[in-house]
């Protein structure tokens, strides 16, 4: 639930503009005009961090304009833009960086747009299958009770021979998406981890449980269905944290998720910008970010990043695929990096 909301002026001529409108009244939220939203310099607050925060519970409501999609590898072919920016306080994520110095959940009215564009990404590729990710830059589960977009993105999706959709949360609040008209085209993926990432560095987000009971709900609904543990991080214990989640994983999954089940593994990693703006947000915290234990990996930008050396990258690798091969006998991995 936001604290603020602002709303561009063509946001208004858009249906789905006008619904989030009467939603934000009906809840009495303090409702905003303004121009752009690189235009909102007054939010309340003394300090950086406090306005920081404000801005994790601010939503913006306005129109995507740039309608050519960024790739998305190896998720899929390309990131579809829904939403951009996350309630979530997870340390370690990468939009602490690339969402700049104002982090606040965008979303966008103009969804008819957003799917044509989609369409005719889908018709250049047909017949070969194009794969779109709807959580490159949000989480979208987290705000689909305020726009509906993501049922409509499904639904979309549903229609298209050659197109498929995949997103990722780390929320449970999934009900309103089990009756989606989803035709096996939509691979729904939760976001899981050992217990001590998720308590120390996963502050707003849904537990353990709400998230694997929520992926039991889908399992259920028919939706193929994957997670992501992201990111995998050294700790003391971590073999016994990454074994406890997988027999978890295992013991509360349904039947009828082996058949069709993906993992994608990915180790924990940091640039020198994201370590500076994790610690001057979240200057408690426990996240490792030590570049001399670290292995430095260039990125296909230039810009390269710390990972963890390759003697501790393959420790982590083997032991977590052989848990999951334990359990999931029939699960795909579908990439570790």
């Amino acid at each position: 639930m936001p604290e603020l909301v602002y709303f561009e002026p063509d946001a208004l001529e858009y249906p789905k503009g006008k619904q989030i409108l009467e939603w934000a009244k009906h809840h009495a939220l303090p409702v905003h005009m303004t121009t752009s939203h690189n235009r909102i310099t007054n939010l309340p607050g003394e300090t950086e961090l406090e306005k920081y925060k404000i801005a994790k519970n601010t939503l913006v409501v306005g129109i995507r304009k740039t309608l050519t999609f960024d790739t998305s590898k190896p998720s899929a072919e390309y990131a579809i833009p829904i939403a951009t920016g996350c309630m979530g306080h997870c340390h370690y994520c990468y939009l602490q960086t690339t969402l700049g110095a104002k982090p606040y959940i965008r979303v966008y009215v103009n969804i008819e747009d957003i799917l044509q564009a989609a369409h005719k990404y889908i018709e250049e590729r047909d017949p070969e299958v194009t794969r779109f990710e709807a959580a490159c830059t949000s989480d979208p589960v987290g705000i689909e009770h305020i726009t509906g977009s993501l049922k409509q993105l499904i639904e979309f999706m549903a229609d298209q021979p050659s197109g498929r959709l995949r997103f990722v949360t780390k929320y449970h609040h999934v009900d309103t998406l089990l009756d989606a008209r989803h035709n096996g085209h939509t691979r729904f993926r939760f976001s899981i981890n050992a217990d001590y990432v998720i308590r120390h560095f996963e502050p707003s987000t849904s537990s353990f449980q709400e998230r694997i009971t929520a992926a039991g709900k889908v399992a259920r609904a028919g939706y193929p269905l994957g997670f992501i543990i992201a990111p995998i991080i050294w700790h003391e214990g971590w073999e016994q944290g990454y074994a406890d989640l997988l027999s978890r994983v295992a013991e509360t999954l349904p039947p009828e998720a082996s058949s069709d089940l993906t993992f994608e593994l990915i180790q924990h990693r940091f640039t020198k910008t994201a370590k500076r703006v994790i610690e001057a947000r979240y200057p408690k915290t426990k996240l490792e970010m030590d570049e001399a234990k670290r292995k430095y990996k260039w990125g296909r930008w230039g810009q390269g990043k710390y990972v963890y050396p390759d003697e501790q990258a393959q420790a982590l690798r083997e032991f977590i695929t052989e848990k999951i091969f334990l359990h999931f006998p029939l699960a795909k991995i579908e990439y570790f990096t």
